[in-house]
């Protein structure tokens, strides 16, 4: 997403809205955390995009969150 920005101006509230839409759109349960890592480090460092992301998922439950950041990719790719 933030290759898509301004690579030296995003902010984490110029994506807010694109990372509502995604949540609203698809749900907690359908959403998996990445990055296009290494092309982000064009635009930002791994750390920083996943500080961003962890900002904007704060609201959600602890639940909400867990499907985000690891149960969506373990049901996903028949991880244990």
């Amino acid at each position: 997403m933030v290759t898509e920005a301004l690579w030296d101006a995003w902010t984490d509230e110029s994506l807010r809205p694109y990372l509502d839409v995604v949540l609203e759109a698809f749900g907690p349960k359908r959403l998996m955390f990445g990055s296009d890592w290494p092309v982000l480090t064009l635009a930002s460092t791994y750390g920083r995009w996943l500080n961003t992301v962890q900002r904007a998922m704060a609201t959600l439950s602890p639940s909400e969150q867990e499907w985000i950041f690891s149960k969506t990719a373990i049901e996903a790719y028949g991880l244990e």
